[in-house]
């Protein structure tokens, strides 16, 4: 559990396109086997620490024909920002991603002080 020692909560939301694959033949749609995608997200303002963030699939598009495999995770979150993380594997043809995320966590408090 991340726990906040100030009232001072920030929220940020937003979404990224990770791919769209379908259009000149990606990899996401053409290939097989482990395939992943990264998308870098800046947060609007610095949050004090890291935040906890929780990512959704808000769009996919993807080949019936075969399973759907899907593993959509978050990875080096920091104060500013951070990276969406899609894999799949197998036969999967997936299109386009589109994901939403929403990051919430504490923000600097104006009695924070900073020791060099």
């Amino acid at each position: 559990m991340k726990q906040l020692r100030n009232h001072l909560v920030g929220i940020d939301q937003g979404e990224i396109n990770l791919f769209s694959d379908f259009q000149d033949g990606g990899d996401m749609w053409t290939g097989r086997g482990p395939r992943e995608r990264r998308g870098t997200v800046r947060f609007s303002s610095r949050f004090r620490q890291p935040p906890a963030v929780h990512v959704s699939v808000s769009l996919w598009d993807v080949d019936t024909e075969s399973h759907m495999r899907a593993d959509l995770s978050t990875a080096n979150i920091t104060p500013e920002g951070c990276e969406i993380v899609f894999r799949t594997w197998g036969d999967s043809r997936v299109a386009r991603i589109r994901v939403a995320w929403m990051a919430i966590g504490e923000l600097p408090h104006a009695d924070d002080w900073q020791l060099d």
